[in-house]
């Protein structure tokens, strides 16, 4: 009866720890140290109160790495991310460029730096911002 103790004491020390990290990882390893607790009070031996811990804990880990949860995200870059960066989808006007495609602008109360995307010609007119990198925004024409 020690033994189930030992086990269910370890997985709630486990699951305190899986709340400090943020990850269901642990949690899936608290899993796996309860079902060594359970063998343990079903008086299995010792050693197969490991494999039967191992056992659940991996096969716990295996689904939660096959769930979306588990999944690896996609770093989307914060330049061009409408979600991260405000300015990214907002209009500005440009009065004139350089011939090498640079300007400057007035925009949210101050003039910033402004480059054409590659495609775009270098004519005054009202300007979407695509990036952004830095104080340089990075624009296209609005297109209708």
């Amino acid at each position: 009866m020690e033994q189930a103790w030992l086990w269910f004491g370890i997985a709630g020390l486990t699951v305190v720890l899986e709340l400090a990290s943020g990850t269901f990882y642990l949690l899936m390893v608290a899993l796996g140290m309860t079902a060594g607790g359970i063998a343990a009070l079903l008086r299995i031996d010792w050693p197969l109160q490991w494999v039967a811990a191992a056992a659940v804990a991996g096969v716990a880990v295996w689904m939660l790495r096959r769930s979306r949860f588990g999944q690896r995200r996609i770093k989307v870059d914060a330049s061009a991310d409408p979600n991260t960066n405000l300015d990214i989808g907002q209009r500005l006007h440009v009065d004139a460029w350089d011939p090498d495609g640079q300007a400057r602008a007035m925009y949210r109360g101050a003039e910033w730096d402004v480059a054409l995307l590659p495609g775009e010609s270098p004519s005054a007119g009202w300007f979407v911002i695509c990036e952004v990198h830095g104080s340089r925004l990075y624009v296209a024409h609005v297109t209708a």
